[in-house]
């Protein structure tokens, strides 16, 4: 290896910091499915850092599909969507979300992380704008890095000043504004009904990223959008499989000229292998279980709604959040990573959360709901939260 390359990498030591400490909290490997309740080392540990808000990633539905796509298709399609990797159940898919999302047609991606990328990337050039949250998702911000339009970035869900950002932009050009419909660390709704209102005063295009709405928001399921009848108001609507979908990959719902125009320029879809068969059928299966039951949101919000009363009764700095994602800010780094270690060895898995994730003043624990939690497991965790968080006097009473 270059000795200059391994000289330079080499001064990254955190992890080996962290190692030393006996904090260091990622890459636990599981070892059986991604259930409420998950086998770690030979033990079982409660499962509150899913994204699998619908839990549906051990339904013997989904499952099957999978299996029976694989029979029927094989295990890849080695090679991308725009020559020998579109398969009928491809098209499909894209129908059935371009439908439930009320748009002329929607496109998938392999990744959600490439829908990001490949979309923003690919509409805004030179000479126009991207204007973005600054808690937008990494993907998100990687997308825009790529761009080569002019990038305005504004405060956190404020609307002043994005009306400030809006008002540096030449009105002939390109603006596109893109948010997260829920923000994936702080679990709180963007301002979609004031972001509309802006964007028609500076004729200006809206892209929410649904991956934490779909599954969680609005009618069925369909997301932050929906949640507040916007859906015609939004141009572009982009989600992912990987989380209430219970699988991987990632889609873009919009206009056939928006689509027609990324099937043939957007650079993370056509130089990318075409998402599996079993990735496919087991999105599929877990839209149609998604939509016709809708109880699995219902107790999802029962749980969401329980558990930020009791966070909140318990001294508990959980921000504006109000989903089934729950920050608990410990704006502390080796504390954080301390507390996911105590939390581990009482049986609770959680994630923590710092720098770059978040503003490193802003670390925090990220406790996810599942809609397959019961309220005995949520007391559990809680429970045993209280005591891990006395133990770093991180409650505020």
């Amino acid at each position: 290896m270059n000795h200059l390359l391994i000289d330079k990498l080499g001064k990254y030591d955190v992890p080996q910091q962290t190692k030393a400490m006996g904090i260091y909290p990622y890459f636990r490997a599981i070892e059986s499915d991604q259930d409420t309740e998950v086998i770690i080392n030979g033990k079982k540990v409660l499962m509150f850092g899913s994204n699998s808000y619908l839990g549906l990633t051990n339904h013997p539905k989904v499952k099957q599909a999978a299996i029976e796509a694989t029979q029927k298709y094989g295990t890849g399609m080695a090679g991308s969507r725009l020559l020998n990797g579109t398969l009928d159940i491809h098209l499909a898919l894209e129908r059935k979300l371009a439908d439930f999302m009320g748009k002329e047609d929607a496109i998938m991606y392999s990744t959600g992380f490439q829908v990001n990328v490949g979309v923003i990337a690919c509409l805004a050039g030179r000479g126009d704008y991207i204007i973005w949250d600054e808690r937008d998702h990494a993907s998100i911000i990687e997308g825009e890095r790529l761009s080569f339009a002019e990038k305005l970035k504004f405060r956190h869900n404020d609307m002043d000043s994005l009306e400030k950002q809006l008002q540096k932009c030449e009105p002939d050009r390109i603006k596109l504004i893109v948010v997260d419909g829920v923000f994936s660390m702080e679990g709180d709704i963007a301002n979609l009904p004031e972001i509309v209102r802006l964007a028609k005063k500076y004729n200006a295009a809206i892209m929410v990223d649904e991956a934490h709405g779909l599954g969680v928001l609005g009618r069925q399921g369909r997301g932050a959008c929906d949640h507040f009848g916007l859906l015609d108001e939004v141009d572009i609507i982009v989600g992912t499989f990987s989380k209430s979908l219970a699988s991987i990959g990632g889609f873009v719902a919009t206009s056939d000229v928006v689509t027609n125009f990324l099937r043939h320029n957007s650079r993370s879809y056509l130089f990318s292998a075409s998402s599996t068969p079993s990735a496919t059928a087991a999105a599929d299966t877990a839209f149609d279980i998604m939509v016709s039951e809708p109880e699995r949101i219902e107790n999802l919000w029962a749980l969401t709604n329980y558990a930020l009363k009791g966070f909140r009764e318990m001294g508990c700095e959980i921000g504006n959040t109000s989903t089934p994602i729950i920050p608990i800010y410990i704006r502390d780094n080796n504390k954080t990573f301390a507390l996911t270690r105590d939390l581990f060895d009482e049986g609770v898995f959680v994630n923590p959360v710092v720098s770059p994730a978040v503003p490193s003043d802003d670390t925090l624990i990220r406790f996810s709901l599942m809609a397959t939690h019961t309220f005995e497991q949520l007391n559990t965790a809680m429970e045993k939260m209280e005591k891990a968080l006395k133990k770093i006097d991180a409650l505020r009473k």
